[in-house]
């Protein structure tokens, strides 16, 4: 096993219960990959996703190993999934309850609560037409297409929007551009950009209405200590600060990795790291599959953590403080490939949910904007911009003034994250969805040539995010099973 992000562990957790002999290598010091964590003077900062949908994908994995998840890890179902700003004055809360959600946003902006009801209802059908064709299974084997998952998308083809936009859609779903740029930031999920990428993907946000929202008790790096305790009970071997140097490979199979100068016999070789950086530097004599990189990649990001003093009442455990100009933003983020002078702030704090995060009197700011991928910018220049005007905007829109109360920082930017994660440009995940082909633009789990190699986590088939990374290994397992044909 080849890194230890979401994917990967659950991999090796999966290969684990199936009775191989599993062993990870990894770069860092750490398991988790962009689902991380940092410690500084008595702050503790999540360092990726900070939502989590669909717990049961998470669960699963434990009772698959017979284990109860209960003895590993708790969570509970928020009050609201975000709180959103905008420059006008107005605040609106997502409560969990979608009707009480609809009637909010009738109550702030006047959109009928029919209307809210009915976009989540349709985001339901979404989700309920696709998840198996596209999420849960590949899409890159032509025997797949027997599924009766598989007809029934294509009968109900008309329904899925491949042909708009979420933009368009969108704006013809709500005539109030607040509660349109709400749902268009679905988009940047996975990286991508509601102006372009097609009214499918508005199945996300049955996932945070719908099925809910959640948070582990101890923060979400809780959810990889846990999946890694639960791997390591299962006999999983990790070698952490241990990268992978290439796979050795021979005919049309993978027969050894090289790691720490030693080179190793496998039966088996599954991948979470970014595809192009495996073919780079992992496989370099085997033919790269040029369209990964003529596909546009997906955003990056540049986050600020921030020690804070003091409390600030006004906001939640997520919020969103919205651009003026939404459409701007997204043409520096992917035509200029640079940042607009007034982005969406994102502002989490996990000490609202875990006291401990953060010392007393204190909080945790984990304070994030979209960027463009790492194309050799200055971005010691656009760093310096952005964080002015990031805090211009907080103290604008909440009435502080914030850069008194930052007591400790540390940043982020593409570059850090390429470096510590190995994603290719910093891009998070992987290509983007700007295009209504971009599903069949991933690459698959697998590769033809090769028969013993299989890929999973964020750069692959079918995306980044916690559920799609740990569908990616729910599939990488089904391939292997089938491939091989045997419950080892």
């Amino acid at each position: 096993m080849i890194g230890s992000g979401i994917a990967g562990i659950a991999s090796a957790i999966r290969m684990a219960a199936r009775g191989y002999d599993v062993v990870v290598f990894e770069q860092g010091p750490i398991a988790g990959g962009k689902l991380s964590e940092r410690r500084h003077n008595g702050f503790r900062f999540d360092t990726g996703p900070s939502l989590f949908t669909l717990p049961e994908m998470v669960t699963s994995l434990f009772t698959l190993c017979g284990k109860n998840p209960g003895d590993y890890f708790s969570y509970h179902l928020l009050d609201s999934s975000c709180k959103y700003f905008w420059e006008d004055g107005t605040r609106l809360v997502a409560w969990q309850d979608p009707a009480r959600f609809s009637e909010e946003v009738e109550r702030q902006t006047g959109v009928p609560v029919s209307r809210i009801t009915a976009f989540l209802k349709k985001s339901q059908r979404l989700y309920d037409l696709t998840s198996e064709v596209f999420l849960f299974n590949s899409i890159h084997r032509i025997s797949n297409l027997a599924l009766p998952s598989y007809r029934r998308s294509l009968v109900y083809l008309h329904e899925l929007d491949v042909w708009t936009t979420m933009h368009k859609k969108n704006s013809r779903w709500f005539r109030d551009p607040k509660i349109v740029q709400l749902f268009d930031r679905y988009a940047t999920y996975n990286g991508s950009d509601p102006y372009r990428t097609p009214a499918t993907l508005n199945i996300i946000p049955h996932l945070e209405h719908n099925t809910g929202a959640f948070f582990p008790e101890k923060g979400m790096y809780q959810i990889v200590d846990a999946l890694t305790r639960l791997a390591s009970d299962m006999g999983v071997q990790f070698l952490f600060n241990t990268p992978a140097e290439e796979i050795i490979t021979k005919g049309k199979r993978a027969v050894a990795l090289r790691a720490a100068g030693t080179t190793i016999p496998f039966d088996l070789i599954v991948s979470d790291a970014d595809v192009v950086t495996l073919y780079k530097k992992l496989l370099p004599r085997h033919p790269f599959p040029k369209r990964q990189l003529s596909v546009e990649r997906s955003t990056s990001a540049l986050i600020f953590y921030w020690g804070v003093s003091g409390s600030f009442p006004e906001l939640s455990l997520h919020n969103i403080l919205f651009s003026n100009d939404y459409k701007k933003e997204f043409d520096h983020l992917f035509t200029h490939k640079s940042i607009a002078a007034d982005p969406t702030v994102y502002i989490f704090i996990s000490a609202r949910e875990v006291p401990s995060d953060a010392p007393g009197g204190h909080e945790n700011w984990y304070v994030m904007i979209n960027a463009p991928e790492n194309n050799g910018q200055d971005w010691e220049a656009m760093i310096s911009m952005a964080r002015s005007g990031i805090i211009d905007k907080i103290n604008r829109m909440l009435g502080i003034s914030i850069d008194r109360h930052i007591v400790t920082e540390s940043v982020a930017d593409p570059r850090t994250i390429e470096a510590d994660t190995g994603s290719y440009r910093g891009s998070l995940y992987g290509p983007s969805s700007n295009n209504k082909f971009s599903a069949f633009y991933r690459h698959a789990n697998f590769i033809k040539s090769i028969k013993n190699i299989y890929f999973t986590g964020g750069s692959v088939h079918p995306g980044g995010g916690i559920p799609l990374c740990l569908a990616s290994a729910m599939i990488v397992d089904k391939e292997i099973s089938k491939t091989n044909n045997i419950n080892h």
